[in-house]
C-alpha cells in the first residue's frame, strides 16, 4: 500500500508527461504482479463496487475525532472532498514505515471486499477503524478515495498503457488492446496483460477506439490545415452511442466505447449480425432510426441503461447501427490498412450481409455511413452547415491514407462539428466545488425568463478560467441572499452565455426543456439580467 500510495502522490504532484511515464514505469517495474494487477486497474479508471455508504464514513470518522456530525458536515463543505475530509479529521495513525513493514495493496483490497461486502454497519465500523488506525495519514487518504469511488489522478489511461508497455517491452497498442474490455485484477491476468506478443485475441475483445481530435477554430483553413482536398474522406458525424460489434468464433458482443456491454439494450442489432460472417469486427455508431432518417439521442436514451428491451420499446425506439469502419474480416486484424481499403473491404461486407437478410426477408438493421461528396473544402464547408437538418453533429474528416490507430492520435482523424446553440441565461443558484475546486463556488445553475419568472434552464461547471472563477467566487460570497444547505441563492444579477449540443423537450425538468452539454462560453458583464432570454426563444430551437 506503501509503495502504491507513493506513486498516487508522485503523480498527482507532477505535470510532466515525462515524468509521470518515469514514476509508472518504476512502479510496474518493481511491484508485485498482484499489487501491479490493482494499481493498474485503479490507474485505467476502474473502481470498487461501493462498499459503504458515504454517511457512514463520515458518522464514523466524526465518532472517532469525537466530533459532532454537523461540524464533519461543514468541514466536508470546505474541503469538498470526502475522502480527504475523513483523512484530516481522524486522530493521528501509525507513523510512515517502509515497504516490508506496510500492508500490500492487494491484501489491504482482498481485506476490504472480503470484510465489508455484505456485513452490518457495525461490523464495516470495527474494520474500518482497525484499518484506519493501522495506516498512516497519506495511505488513509488513498484508501478513502478507494472506497467512495472518488480515486482519480492527473495520468491518462494512453500513458498508463504506455507506461507498461515500456516497461515489459511490448508495443503500447498491444496493451491498449489487452485492457480493453473486462479487465479484473489478478496476478494471472496481469501476466497475461504483459506476456509477450500474441497473434491470438479472446473472443470477447474489443479493439481501443480511434478518438478523433477537433478541428481547430483558430481561423486556419482547412487547405493549410490539411492540404489537397482529394487526400480525405468525408462523412458525417454521428449522433448516437459510439460501439463496436465484435463477432468470433459463435460469441456476438456489442461494445460500447466506455467499455460496456450494451447488448441487452439493442438486442436486434445481435440477432442482425447473426448475417455477419465469423470474425467481424465493425465500428460505428448505435442511433434510433425510423425510415431512411435518424431520430434524436433524447429518443435514443429511453433505451440506456435497460437491463432488457422488449417487444414495446423496441417499437416505439427502433434503432439502427451505422457502421463506418472494418477493423477485422475473417478474423484478421486489417487496422494498419488505409482507410481507402478498410472502406473497400466494409462495402463488401455490410454488401453481402445486406442481401442475406433481404433473401431471408428481414430488414437489415447495419448501415453504412454514406460519403458526403463534396469537390472543395469550400462545398464541405458549406456542407456542415446543413449538420443540424441532417440530424447529425457535423463532420468526420478521415486521411484516406490513414491507418485505423489507438486512442486519440491526432493528424489522420478530425471532427469538425457545428457551432453549439448558445442563449444568455441568469446566474440564480452556486454551489462548491470538489476536489482541485473545494472551497470555491464553480457549480452554477442558471435561468430563462418565462412571463416575468426566471425558470431554472441548466446547470454548468465550465468553461471560465480560473481566474473568472475566482472573480464569480468573491461576487457570490458577496451577493448570497441565503442559503439551503450547500447550495447558495444568489442575487439575480450575472448573466452568462451557455452554449450546449443539442434540445429536446423533457418532462422531467420545469422549463420542459432539457439541454445536452451545457457550459459557459462567457461571463456577460456587459448585459443587464432583464436582458438574458426566454422560454419561448429557447424553445424556438427545438427542431421540428
Amino acid at each position: 500500500m506503501k509503495r502504491f500510495t507513493d506513486l498516487f502522490t508522485a503523480l498527482d504532484g507532477s505535470n510532466r508527461t515525462t515524468e509521470k511515464l518515469a514514476l509508472l514505469k518504476a512502479y510496474f517495474t518493481t511491484a508485485p504482479h498482484e499489487d501491479a494487477a490493482w494499481a493498474l486497474y485503479f490507474l485505467i479508471g476502474k473502481r470498487l463496487k461501493r462498499l459503504v455508504k458515504t454517511r457512514d464514513l463520515r458518522a464514523w470518522a466524526g465518532g472517532l475525532a469525537g466530533l459532532p456530525e454537523w461540524l464533519v458536515d461543514a468541514a466536508y463543505d470546505q474541503v469538498g472532498d470526502l475522502a480527504e475530509t475523513v483523512a484530516l479529521i481522524l486522530p493521528a495513525g501509525k507513523p510512515s514505515t517502509d515497504e516490508g513493514q506496510a500492508p500490500k495493496l492487494a491484501e489491504l483490497v482482498g481485506d476490504l471486499r472480503g470484510s465489508l461486502t455484505g456485513a452490518s454497519p457495525d461490523v464495516q465500523r470495527d474494520v474500518l477503524s482497525r484499518l484506519w488506525r493501522d495506516l498512516e495519514s497519506s495511505e488513509r487518504f488513498v484508501l478513502n478515495k478507494l472506497l467512495t469511488g472518488g480515486f482519480r489522478v492527473g495520468v491518462s489511461r494512453t500513458t498508463v498503457s504506455r507506461a507498461l508497455a515500456e516497461a515489459v517491452g511490448l508495443e503500447p497498442a498491444i496493451v491498449a488492446h489487452r485492457l480493453m474490455g473486462k479487465y479484473e485484477p489478478t496476478a494471472s491476468n496481469f501476466a497475461t496483460v504483459i506476456a509477450p506478443a500474441s497473434s491470438t485475441t479472446p473472443p470477447e475483445q474489443p479493439y481501443p477506439f480511434y478518438l478523433a481530435y477537433p478541428v481547430p477554430s483558430d481561423g486556419q483553413s482547412l487547405a493549410d490545415l490539411l492540404g489537397p482536398r482529394e487526400a480525405w474522406q468525408i462523412e458525417w458525424k454521428w449522433d448516437g452511442i459510439r460501439a463496436q460489434l465484435v463477432k468470433r468464433k459463435g460469441v456476438t458482443l456489442l461494445w460500447s466505447r466506455g467499455e460496456e456491454l450494451v447488448a441487452d439494450q439493442f438486442p436486434e442489432i445481435i440477432e442482425s449480425a447473426d448475417y455477419l460472417p465469423e470474425g467481424t469486427v465493425l465500428d460505428g455508431e448505435l442511433l434510433a432510426w425510423e425510415g431512411a432518417e435518424p431520430l434524436s439521442f433524447g429518443t435514443l436514451q429511453k433505451r440506456l441503461g435497460r437491463k432488457s428491451v422488449g417487444p414495446t420499446l423496441r417499437k416505439k425506439v427502433p434503432v439502427a447501427f451505422v457502421v463506418y469502419d472494418l477493423l477485422e474480416v475473417e478474423g484478421a486484424d486489417i487496422r494498419e490498412r488505409s482507410t481507402l481499403e478498410r472502406r473497400s473491404a466494409l462495402e463488401g461486407v455490410v454488401q453481402a450481409y445486406g442481401a442475406a437478410v433481404a433473401s431471408s426477408g428481414g430488414v437489415p438493421l447495419l448501415r453504412i455511413s454514406p460519403i458526403v461528396e463534396c469537390g472543395t473544402w469550400e462545398a464541405i464547408a458549406a456542407s456542415r452547415q446543413s449538420a443540424r437538418e441532417n440530424k447529425v453533429e457535423g463532420l468526420m474528416l478521415k486521411r484516406k491514407t490513414g491507418p485505423y490507430k489507438t486512442g486519440r492520435s491526432k493528424g489522420d482523424w478530425w471532427k469538425w462539428k457545428v457551432e453549439p446553440y448558445t442563449i444568455d441565461a441568469v446566474m440564480v443558484y452556486a454551489q462548491q466545488g470538489h476536489g482541485r475546486r473545494a472551497g470555491l463556488f464553480t457549480d452554477y445553475t442558471f435561468s430563462i425568463w418565462d412571463a416575468g419568472k426566471l425558470v431554472p434552464f441548466a446547470k454548468a461547471y465550465s468553461g471560465l478560467s480560473d481566474a473568472e472563477i475566482r472573480q464569480v467566487d468573491r461576487w457570490i460570497r458577496a451577493h448570497t441572499l441565503e442559503k439551503h444547505g450547500p447550495v447558495s441563492v444568489v442575487e439575480v444579477e450575472q448573466v452568462f452565455e451557455i452554449a450546449f449540443e443539442g434540445i429536446a423537450e423533457s418532462k422531467r425538468h420545469k422549463s420542459g426543456i432539457a439541454v445536452r452539454f451545457p457550459r459557459i462560453k462567457r461571463w456577460r458583464r456587459d448585459k443587464p439580467a432583464k436582458e438574458a432570454d426566454s422560454l419561448a426563444s429557447v424553445k424556438a430551437l427545438l427542431m421540428p
